[in-house]
């Protein structure tokens, strides 16, 4: 098992479940931000019953089988296998869901049948070199295919490769995974570079009360 997969293994050990229900007595949904019942939809992705959507650091599985079961064709991939215990036990019998260990670059450069949408929530985008990983995405994505994806804002004057520290035992030194930060306008250029067009970039703010930071939703088309 490599060093990234046994970082995010631990890291999922550290997450509660996804609840029952949501705030509208929903058993699936989809969310891009950090806070519970907060921020836009799965309308983000304008895919229709029948689209192959592929969800690029799928975790537990929520936000995949949440499409699935619009009759969407959901596609997660995963480089933990504790993240996919945890999907395949909730959510393995969707009609319509599949779920894959892999990371997201190999995954992409075997795949052969293409995506009307890629996305990632607080997933692969962030925690992958994106110079290369939006070029296998460009190449998979259909004709006017979107692609989204979410993670923090970055700290102001922290910008690309930055360290994400998972903590573990008491005794024991925090494991170390990359991820890349960069301001809206920055995406914005590094995909317009890559070949998308409609690219927008913006901070969505954080609920009502002492939260303070947003969430950064970035989203283009092939």
């Amino acid at each position: 098992m490599t060093d990234t997969a046994i970082a995010w293994d631990t890291y999922s050990r550290q997450r509660p479940e996804r609840r029952p229900v949501n705030a509208h007595g929903e058993t699936t949904w989809f969310n891009w931000t950090q806070y519970e019942d907060h921020g836009p939809g799965e309308e983000l992705l304008e895919v229709r019953r029948g689209d192959r959507v592929l969800d690029l650091g799928c975790g537990k599985g929520g936000n995949a089988a949440h499409l699935a079961t619009l009759g969407v064709r959901a596609v997660g991939v995963d480089v933990s296998p504790v993240q996919l215990g945890a999907a395949r036990e909730r959510w393995g019998l969707t009609p319509g869901l599949e779920l894959h260990q892999a990371d997201a670059a190999g995954f992409l450069q075997q795949d052969q049948e293409g995506f009307d949408a890629v996305y990632s929530v607080y997933g692969a985008l962030w925690f992958t070199d994106p110079t290369p990983l939006l070029s296998a995405i460009r190449e998979r994505l259909r004709p006017g295919g979107r692609l989204v994806f979410s993670q923090r804002p970055p700290v102001e004057g922290c910008y690309g490769c930055q360290a994400s520290y998972i903590p573990r035992g008491a005794d024991e030194d925090p494991l170390v995974v990359k991820r890349w930060d960069y301001e809206p306008d920055a995406w914005e250029r590094l995909l317009k570079e890559h070949g998308y067009s409609d690219v927008q970039a913006a901070v969505v703010p954080a609920p009502p009360g002492n939260r303070i930071i947003g969430t950064l939703i970035v989203q283009a088309r092939a």
